[in-house]
């Protein structure tokens, strides 16, 4: 057979081979590297195209291709690099079918999945506004609910995205067609000569730059808008860079600056609320008495409604769009917070926030992390010390981001979740309706009560999440369309609002506290470093004896849970830093959110703080009513920094020393 180098092959794989197989043994090589930067530069087109109001407003455009490539070429390092080791040893033409057959494979193995991370990219941006991260993969671990989740809101881009995806690799396999027919090894001594160069050439590549530390992710934020951010980047980069971060995110905020934990107690300490405290534990330095302003005989039940993603975007009277009506009728009968925000973007960080008062941070939140899952402090594990029945209702399956495992580690009693349902009304992709959850959670609260059993429950919604199902016949829709999240949104708050009323004609309303609140805004994205806005959530405590209250201090989710057990009157030692409203209703106020890789702290004036992974930090004011963050030239001043400083870097260090827990 004459080589494929031959001008008598005229056949389309043959003429683009031509192309690159006077690079001998590397042409498979440089076939995978060119793949590469031509699918990475493509997708990215197609990308800013689509995203283009947000891009052409920043000043990367249109240097954003540029610095593409330069991250292209990075992952295209990265791809070539194994096969670049291993040919030495196989280059040779005693080898050299192996090589042929060890390449070819490799090549379509890493195209297929550079293909597919970039053909789910638009999906993903659609439901987070940003590239695949760190979520892409721990989805992952829960098949059941992303893949119904795909069937019932995202089926026919699925089915297009997978025959686009198959359709892309099989043409760059017909295009390696000639490779693997290649009889000519070339010389292995001109191989073994340029390998040396090939090497380093490789190796910057993936190194990208002369630093003192190779190119990251955090190299290419260079707007304001973390979408556009991630547009830069490829997808593939991104999630194998959140990957490998899991290792080190223990240390993750670490990469905002440096303080001794001495300096980082002294500084949280300051604040109006512990600042008179006594902090005599070694092993939970932050451990401190709370004692209610109203002492009670018996101590208030305790009922949490965590509603899944119901940001303020959703709420009328703040701001957002009226599909809440049950929730706005309750806002007279109890404290109606008015400025309260959200620590970060998940569920859990939600819970942790809430349900432990715990401070957010750059890595996962600690529901998910491995230290945290037995010893850590939850208002359960606090109450369950004082004789209450610990409980956690769930209408989907409990073993999603790790909820069992935390929960029932750290002092829940019993957990009840989809499997405990008996003939639902409803069961969608994420579990049984809102209304089978409050059923259920009604009938298990009215028994503990006339036990005569004190109890905390924690109930947590599921029906406004994608692809937004619920049952027919409930609600008057505000989209014409069904499945919309406004729809699910208004069915949430039906089912919401029929508990309540429940609850106040039942025997048990008198003895027990109620929250209600969001984990999160339902899609936080926009073009700004930390979109502030979709941090803004509603809150509303009632039930027994409370009082009618607007709550317009600037409050955060770990604010909550001291100002709970005053209102309950519970006298506690705990580790919690956030504010009792009911003792300091006046203190300055402050919100404290995590936002991918960056730290926003913003004080009762709106000022505002970012940190960011190995960059100078940044200074803003947020306005409420624009909803916009105004970023200012000069640098946040000193205080600022300190302050932002020492409550990103506390809860991991706290995490790592198991320090955040309850005094046996």
């Amino acid at each position: 057979m004459p080589s494929l180098s031959s001008p008598k092959n005229h056949s389309l794989p043959e003429r683009v081979y031509r192309c690159f197989n006077w690079a001998g043994a590397y042409a498979p090589l440089l076939m995978l590297f060119v793949a590469i930067l031509i699918v990475g530069s493509l997708s990215r087109a197609l990308l800013v195209a689509w995203q283009f109001d947000r891009v052409a407003e920043t000043p990367v455009w249109p240097g954003i291709f540029l610095q593409g490539l330069r991250v292209d070429m990075i992952i295209a390092g990265m791809a070539v690099a194994p096969l670049l080791l291993f040919l030495p040893i196989l280059g040779h033409r005693f080898s050299w079918a192996a090589w042929k057959r060890l390449t070819r494979y490799w090549a379509l193995v890493v195209v297929f999945i550079f293909i597919f991370m970039e053909i789910a990219t638009p999906t993903f941006i659609t439901e987070y506004d940003t590239r695949p991260n760190r979520l892409f993969f721990e989805y992952l671990k829960y098949p059941k609910e992303v893949l119904s989740m795909l069937w019932e809101g995202y089926l026919p881009t699925v089915v297009l995205g997978i025959l686009l995806c198959v359709s892309l690799t099989v043409l760059f396999a017909w295009l390696m067609r000639p490779w693997s027919r290649e009889t000519n090894p070339r010389s292995y001594r001109k191989s073994l000569l340029a390998w040396p160069i090939v090497v380093l050439a490789v190796f910057m590549c993936v190194r990208s730059t002369t630093g003192h530390r190779p190119a990251n992710p955090a190299m290419f934020a260079l707007t304001s808008d973390a979408m556009v951010n991630s547009l830069i980047i490829n997808s593939t980069w991104s999630v194998t860079s959140a990957i490998y971060n899991l290792k080190h995110e223990a240390d993750a905020s670490d990469t905002y600056g440096q303080m001794d934990m001495s300096d980082i107690l002294d500084e949280v300490k300051k604040a109006p609320w512990l600042s008179n405290d006594t902090f005599n534990s070694k092993k939970f330095p932050t451990q401190h008495i709370q004692t209610p302003v109203k002492a009670r005989e018996h101590p208030l039940n305790l009922v949490i409604v965590l509603e899944e993603s119901l940001g303020a975007t959703f709420v009328e009277s703040l701001g957002g769009t009226p599909v809440t009506p049950r929730l706005e009728a309750l806002k007279d009968s109890g404290w109606w917070f008015e400025n309260l925000y959200a620590t970060g973007t998940r569920s859990v960080r939600g819970i942790e926030a809430v349900v432990s008062g715990f401070l957010p941070s750059p890595a996962r939140s600690v529901v998910k992390l491995s230290l945290s899952q037995t010893g850590f402090f939850t208002l359960a594990g606090l109450l369950k010390q004082q004789g209450y029945d610990t409980g956690f209702n769930y209408g989907g399956e409990a073993y999603f981001d790790n909820m069992r495992s935390f929960f029932t580690g750290n002092g829940f009693d019993s957990i009840i979740d989809e499997l405990d349902y008996d003939n639902p009304t409803f069961t969608g992709s994420w579990g049984v309706s809102d209304e089978d959850l409050f059923a259920k959670a009604h009938d298990d609260i009215q028994k503990l009560h006339a036990a005569g059993k004190p109890f905390f429950r924690l109930v947590f919604s599921s029906s406004n999440h994608t692809p937004f199902e619920y049952p027919d016949d409930r609600i008057e829709r505000y989209d014409e369309e069904k499945n919309t999240v406004n729809n699910a949104v208004k069915y949430a708050d039906h089912a919401l609002g029929n508990f309540i009323d429940t609850a106040r004609s039942s025997d048990y309303w008198k003895d027990t506290i109620f929250l209600i609140v969001a984990d999160h805004d339902a899609r936080v994205w926009g073009d700004e470093l930390v979109p502030i806005k979709n941090f803004h959530i509603p809150g509303l405590i009632l039930g027994a004896d409370m009082d009618s209250r607007r709550i317009k201090t600037l409050t955060s989710q770990v604010d909550l849970a001291p100002t709970l057990l005053s209102l309950m009157g519970i006298s506690s030692e705990n580790p919690m830093v956030g504010r009792d409203l009911v003792r300091f209703p006046d203190a300055p106020g402050r919100a404290i959110m995590q936002f991918h890789d960056d730290y926003a702290w913003m004080d009762g004036d709106y000022n505002v703080t970012i940190l960011r992974p190995d960059k100078k930090p940044l200074a803003g004011v947020y306005s409420p009513d624009t909803g916009s963050t105004r970023y200012l030239e000069s640098a946040p001043d000193s205080a600022a920094i300190k302050k932002a400083l020492a409550h990103a870097l506390l809860p991991l260090k706290l995490y790592r020393e198991r320090a955040y827990g309850l005094s046996e």
